[in-house]
């Protein structure tokens, strides 16, 4: 009996359950950093919410315009001075843009004059802010005659094509970012054509063919190095070379274009020589087993497998660039330029330039063309950075 006593197992006590001190320490420990990583995630959406909800608030009034209706006769007294032969209240809503536009319509349309037609215009800054209740500068007696047009249903609210359509302008209600655009796009044209070449050839001697040695791992460690630079180091570097040394036409396209390459070739190298590195070896072995040639073996088989690698690199490379302020104000792209450039010799501006331009300029219009202007930038990096995920998840293979 004494033994079969002894034999049978003793209840475990309760208190030999219960986790340790230090073990709830730790599970106090894991749930305030869960805390913190929540918090932290919280804080980032609600700044990025505030962010594009100010962005927002404030730009979404220049994507429009108000326009009233008025009846004009054509007469060369009245294309010259249209303020003469207009109420004198309506005359004082109307943007003096478009009086600078009248002989310009009669020199293209010559039977224009003598005709009376109806004709939508674009108001003055001033009106148009108090229209979109933003601001309100008018006198009593503009802000009754102006109500009376509404009445009347010969004042209304459109899309503002003019910020695509136009040019920079000293008036708010006439400016646009046609020439920024295209300057922009003209950039990222000779960025391409310039660094993609180069910096994929670069990748593919390193990574390919040149010798394992102190020389080029030097090379590599500078590569890299230069990612790092500040990019206003870039400007000066395009100032001293491209237009003191070489003579390209300050304020183009083309030294724009060719200042941001040198800031470009970096990431573009780094990203080629990533995408390299990742095909396996076995492709390459295979390849030459089957007696190709080590360029035959990388120009037909790795660099077709690593170029969804390297298109991303130079898609987020080329959208880095077109968000770059600092390089491209050091060679003279912060100009006034009312006219969109034609050839990458034309002097031109960028995006963030006119944005930059714009944001120094007085008045409630202008705040609302530089918020609106940054929306348009943000969409593109957007778009940018939108087709390269594309591009690596169409083509990307898992090995």
């Amino acid at each position: 009996m004494s033994s079969g006593s002894e034999n049978k197992p003793q209840p475990i006590a309760s208190s030999s359950l219960r986790p340790s001190r230090r073990l709830r320490a730790r599970y106090r420990a894991a749930r305030r950093h869960r805390l913190y990583c929540l918090t932290a995630v919280l804080l980032t959406a609600g700044f990025l919410l505030f962010f594009f909800g100010s962005l927002i608030y404030q730009g979404y009034s220049a994507f429009m315009k108000t326009q009233v209706r008025i009846e004009f006769t054509y007469t060369p007294e009245s294309v010259q001075h249209p303020e003469a032969v207009l109420p004198a209240h309506v005359a004082s809503f109307l943007s003096h843009a478009w009086a600078r536009t009248l002989p310009q319509q009669v020199e293209e349309d010559p039977a224009l004059l003598g005709q009376t037609r109806q004709l939508w215009v674009t108001v003055s800054a001033d009106v148009d802010l108090y229209n979109k209740d933003l601001e309100d500068q008018l006198t009593a007696g503009q802000r009754a005659a102006f109500e009376d047009l509404q009445t009347a249903g010969r004042a209304r609210l459109v899309f503002n094509s003019d910020l695509f359509l136009n040019g920079d302008s000293k008036i708010a209600t006439h400016a646009g970012l046609l020439a920024s655009i295209m300057g922009t796009l003209y950039v990222m044209v000779v960025v391409l054509l310039i660094s993609f070449p180069i910096g994929v050839a670069t990748a593919i001697y390193l990574e390919e063919f040149a010798p394992d040695n102190r020389l080029t791992r030097i090379i590599q460690i500078n590569i890299n190095n230069l990612a790092a630079v500040p990019s206003v180091l870039y400007g000066l570097l395009g100032l001293a070379i491209f237009i003191n040394f070489m003579g390209v036409p300050r304020s183009s396209a083309l030294v724009g274009g060719l200042t941001l390459s040198l800031m470009t070739l970096p990431y573009i190298i780094i990203s080629s020589r990533a995408a390299l590195l990742a095909v396996p070896q076995n492709i390459r072995h295979g390849a030459l087993a089957m007696g190709a040639s080590r360029w035959q073996a990388v120009r037909d088989h790795v660099l077709p497998l690593a170029l969804p690698g390297i298109l991303t690199g130079t898609i987020i490379g080329i959208a880095q660039a077109v968000g770059e302020t600092a390089p491209l104000l050091l060679i003279g792209m912060i100009a006034f330029i009312p006219e969109a450039p034609t050839t990458v010799m034309d002097a031109t501006t960028v995006l963030p330039a006119q944005i930059y331009s714009w944001a120094s300029m007085p008045g409630q219009g202008y705040r609302a063309l530089t918020a609106a202007g940054i929306l348009i930038l943000l969409a593109t990096v957007i778009v940018l950075n939108g087709v390269a995920i594309i591009l690596r998840n169409h083509f990307e293979r898992r090995w």
